[in-house]
């Protein structure tokens, strides 16, 4: 583990290795490749294994777009997208979907008509959904800062309805959209742990990630929460947990590696400003990055988590 006063890190192509514990991590491509650039503000990708393709946000330019694994094309897949940003998966392999511009989370079902998750929290209209995680047990959780909101770039400038950013819950039963945690300043990226006993969420503004221990029952889904990590460099956007538990995180120009104990092992090092990525490819070991204009890809020597429990 590395510290002040310590040797400069051990540099292996795009990787800097700052713990031993990182160096299963560095064994895939040596180099970042280049998918496609001609985006404004890349954002949310999200890969489905059984069609073979990737689809991220255009958020300045009200699009999500297609990358086509198979051939390498790009093609718009939805325009307008509601200035959409995080995508994910749910259990049934349908794309859900965070829209600033529109200020809710939706699902495209498999006949490709829209279903609105939510819009709105106890009457009042979500600031604008950033990221979005599903649980095995079908609850739909999002984070919801306001950058949608504080400018026309990405949404719509408006004032904020809530009074906060949030995180919050869909219940799977009821759909009922409840506050899951509200001391956040600008919460950000998601991540469960593998055994979805926790989540991870990245407050940008505060520059941490935090962990929070999830609990079912009357008492609430939340049983309290800690700071994980600390970046040094750079705000922390997108979170990801590869297939051993570690967490990837998008700070600046580069990921930060963690281990489960909090510690940095490693980074990756990305051409642009990375905001968010998503293990994929046939076998999750391909990582996507969104940087700026800019679509890449690095395939790894590890994989991305798979749900182990329900």
């Amino acid at each position: 583990m590395s510290s002040p006063g310590d040797a400069p890190p051990v540099v292996r192509g795009p990787y800097e290795i700052h713990d031993e514990r990182f160096l299963p991590c560095v064994h895939g491509d040596l180099a970042v490749e280049r998918l496609w650039e001609g985006g404004r503000w890349l954002e949310g990708p999200v890969y489905f294994p059984a069609g073979r393709f990737l689809l991220f946000s255009d958020i300045p330019n009200d699009r999500l777009l297609r990358w086509d694994e198979t051939t390498g094309a790009v093609g718009v897949f939805r325009s307008p997208s509601g200035h959409a940003n995080g995508n994910t998966v749910d259990l049934q392999g349908r794309l859900v979907t965070c829209e600033q511009g529109n200020r809710r989370v939706t699902r495209t079902e498999h006949d490709g008509s829209v279903t609105v998750l939510a819009d709105r929290y106890e009457g009042r209209r979500l600031n604008s959904p950033n990221d979005v995680v599903v649980r095995s047990d079908g609850s739909v959780w999002f984070t919801d800062p306001d950058y949608g909101i504080a400018s026309d770039y990405e949404g719509h400038r408006a004032e904020s309805e809530i009074g906060g950013c949030h995180l919050y819950r869909v219940d799977p039963d009821s759909g009922q959209v409840r506050i899951a945690a509200d001391d956040f300043d600008r919460p950000n990226g998601l991540a469960f742990t593998r055994d979805e006993r926790q989540l991870y969420v990245a407050d940008t503004t505060a520059g941490h990630i935090r962990v929070l221990d999830l609990a079912d029952g009357p008492a609430g889904p939340v049983a309290g929460s800690r700071v994980f990590a600390e970046p040094a460099d750079g705000d922390v956007d997108g979170l990801r947990v590869d297939a051993d538990g570690r967490v990837w995180a998008a700070v600046g120009d580069h990921l930060d590696c963690y281990d489960p104990d909090g510690s940095l092992l490693g980074r990756l090092r990305v051409p642009g400003r990375v905001a968010n990525f998503v293990f994929g490819g046939p076998r999750g070991n391909r990582l996507f990055l969104c940087a700026g204009t800019a679509l890449h890809s690095v395939l790894m020597s590890v994989n991305g988590a798979r749900r182990t429990s329900s």
